[in-house]
């Protein structure tokens, strides 16, 4: 899906999910062969969860470390 379909779909300016692809809430998006972002259904689900937690009042700061934490849910892995 590219990024204009996902910012349509989720209400984020396409701004917005580069901006959190740059500071690591979304992992690097896969780009097809023009370069074009090119979202698969992890990083629509990344995206939902983090507009979900921005919408319940979630702070980026504390985003970003929810994810640096990675599954274990400790800051070093």
């Amino acid at each position: 899906m590219k990024i204009a379909e996902v910012s349509e779909r989720y209400d984020l300016s396409s701004d917005t999910l580069r901006y959190y692809e740059r500071i690591g809430l979304i992992q690097p998006v896969n780009r097809n062969g023009g370069g074009i972002r090119d979202y698969n259904e992890l990083d629509l689900r990344r995206v939902e969860f983090i507009k979900c937690m921005r919408s319940a009042g979630l702070p980026i700061e504390t985003l970003i470390e929810y994810v640096e934490a990675g599954p274990t849910g400790r800051p070093d892995h």
